[in-house]
């Protein structure tokens, strides 16, 4: 018997795991807009030396870094070209920018002057604000561990709300950075607990079904995000619209219920079983409720009460062979996937087009793709689909490096589907890395993965600087890395239909069932939620 047992006998698809789930994805969508910020804050608009003397780089466009050093009264212009331009002296500009502000009031580019020599800053920022997700994923991570789910994800969501809301009065560019890098510690805690809070509640048939329906969040998110930002054209204002929001989001998180399986590995059983009964009375099965007691209780978390005696470590996700193989297995995954997605989405202006209208359609596309991830997820398991994602993702990536800028259209379908099968591994490689690890290294791992994809997400905008010496270049790599990464998965364990692993034993158990039929050469197709092995590892 197993706590997912338990939660099947007081309702595991019932009214709370909906309501958790609903309550969960509300500040998901509001959190989605904190990575994308940068595409509306920090967008570069046309813009040229603010002088009266600036020479013309092609055709008739204007120089965006040059002017003349001195007025050049003797040129004259004839058939549409300026004579000797070549000839004079140009130097950099001496009184700051004039910017086209017909798509943007005002943002961190236009108010800060992140141009010309300062341009590297804009991703730089980017990057600071991804450093606060890995910090973010390694803090948080083990404090969850040790002050429980609940409690660090109410945390989080007051320094997202307060941080955030703090970050649209930054009197410059350096406070704006710090603020940044704040708030992306706070969305990466607010994100690894609610996951693995919600994981944590549902039975084994019903983790896809949730775990899909949350990642759906992020999509929704990236959808309010291009109507907020289309009516919101300044940069504070747009921060400040969709940070303050969070603060509802915390005063209503006391009401979530702390996982039971922490309250009861952490000794607190009382508690765990006060939390039980509330959830089988939201179920309407207070009947069933009152069935449970602690030693019922204690009978079904057994196992993992006896290993949560030891402490555990970052160090024990490779201590053992299996957890290591795992461990480095989902390192490459977590970080090549983030690189890749990251490197994508965070520069609209490429295309060529409007950058709302790209944010849209971005966002759109996860629901069909998702949708057909999440069927996948279920019937074909969890190696083939996030394999399978990443690979074909990766390919029309590269393929996007090839081809003209004139395509405009071409060029944003296949970013578009790529974008979106990059989302719909995501959400493979959650639920993947929560089935995993077992119970007492889960919030661990997962925040050890999520820190990996922080490393690749903080590189992806720095190999956009490559893009001055060859255009190409930064979408030859982001496609190339997940292709490489796709093919990690064969050395993982299918954990479709499997009970969540509770000891590290558990997790060794899963080296001895590949050594009798590796998994790599099993190509059955699984039949649906209801194909459970009385195995519960094979």
């Amino acid at each position: 018997m197993s706590f997912s047992d338990l939660l099947d006998d007081i309702g595991g698809q019932g009214r709370f795991q909906f309501i958790n789930t609903i309550l969960l994805i509300i500040p998901g969508i509001i959190m989605a807009s904190h990575p994308l910020l940068q595409n509306f804050s920090a967008a570069v608009p046309d813009h040229h030396c603010q002088t009266a003397y600036i020479p013309v780089d092609e055709g008739t466009k204007l120089s965006k870094c040059l002017q003349f050093s001195k007025p050049q009264w003797h040129l004259t212009f004839e058939n549409g070209s300026f004579f000797n331009i070549s000839e004079t002296q140009k130097i950099p500009c001496q009184h700051g920018w004039s910017y086209d502000r017909t798509e943007f009031s005002e943002t961190i580019v236009t108010e800060w002057n992140l141009v010309c020599d300062l341009r590297h800053l804009r991703q730089m920022s980017q990057s600071i604000y991804m450093g606060g997700v890995l910090f973010g994923a390694l803090i948080f991570g083990s404090l969850s561990d040790k002050f429980g789910r609940r409690t660090i994800l109410t945390w989080s969501y007051l320094q997202v709300g307060v941080v955030g809301t703090c970050t649209s009065f930054s009197p410059s560019f350096e406070i704006f950075c710090i603020l940044r890098f704040l708030t992306g510690m706070a969305v990466s805690g607010a994100v690894l607990n609610a996951v693995c809070l919600n994981v944590e509640w549902v039975p084994i048939r019903s983790r896809t079904i949730f775990g899909t329906l949350y990642a759906f969040s992020f999509s929704i998110g990236q959808m309010v995000l291009a109507g907020v930002a289309y009516t919101i054209r300044d940069w504070r204002k747009l921060q400040l619209a969709v940070s303050c929001p969070m603060l509802l989001c915390f005063m209503y998180s006391w009401w979530l219920p702390e996982s039971a399986r922490w309250l009861t590995l952490k000794n607190k059983p009382d508690q765990a079983l006060r939390q039980i009964k509330k959830v089988a009375r939201i179920n309407g099965l207070a009947n069933k409720g009152k069935l449970v007691t602690l030693e019922v209780l204690k009978r079904h978390m057994q196992k993992e009460v006896e290993s949560s005696k030891v402490i555990y470590t970052i160090y024990d996700l490779f201590r053992t062979p299996m957890m290591r193989r795992i461990t480095l297995c989902l390192m490459t995954l977590w970080c090549c996937n983030s690189f890749a997605f990251y490197g994508l989405i965070m520069d609209l202006q490429k295309f060529g087009v409007s950058v709302f209208l790209v944010q849209l359609i971005f966002a759109a596309i996860d629901f069909p793709v998702k949708l057909f991830a999440s069927a996948s997820l279920m019937y074909l398991g969890r190696r083939r689909t996030l394999g399978g994602c990443m690979l074909l993702a990766g390919i029309m990536i590269i393929s996007n490096a090839f081809i003209s800028y004139d395509m405009k259209a071409l060029r944003t379908s296949l970013a578009v589907l790529g974008k979106g099968l990059f989302g719909a591994a995501f959400t493979g490689v959650y639920i993947f890395t929560g089935e995993l690890y077992p119970t007492v290294l889960r919030q661990t791992g997962m925040g050890f993965g999520s820190t990996l994809a922080r490393v690749g997400s903080m590189t992806a905008p720095l190999i956009r600087m490559f893009e001055d010496h060859l255009p190409s270049l930064p979408g030859i790599i982001y496609g190339a890395v997940p292709i490489i990464a796709a093919f990690v998965v064969i050395f993982l364990p299918e954990t479709l239909n499997m009970p969540l692993p509770e000891t590290i034993d558990d997790v060794e158990l899963m080296d001895e069932i590949l050594n009798i039929q590796p998994y790599w050469i099993d190509f059955t197709i699984h039949r649906g939620p209801s194909n459970i092995s009385p195995n519960p590892f094979f």
